[in-house]
């Protein structure tokens, strides 16, 4: 009988510490998960503003040469 329960305890023993072992795991995956999510977020936001800052520098680029082109014509027509 003592051998029967020091085996019932080595064994619940191993299957509360594997629990606790996939619990510890499951926390450290979704802090990756989460950190991985900031991330992508953090990428995204200084990709937008690259593109959006490049979308201004073209557009005024090219008011520039609208307003260019209008005074040289201005100036044809005198």
């Amino acid at each position: 009988m003592d051998k029967n329960s020091t085996e019932a305890r080595q064994l619940a023993e191993a299957k509360f510490k594997k629990k606790q072992e996939q619990f510890i795991e499951g926390q450290k995956a979704m802090a990756e998960y989460k950190a991985s999510g900031i991330a992508v977020r953090e990428n995204t936001a200084r990709l937008r503003a690259l593109r959006l800052a490049r979308d201004a520098a073209i557009a005024a680029a090219g008011a520039k040469k609208k307003d260019a082109a209008a005074e040289a014509a201005a100036g044809k027509r005198k």
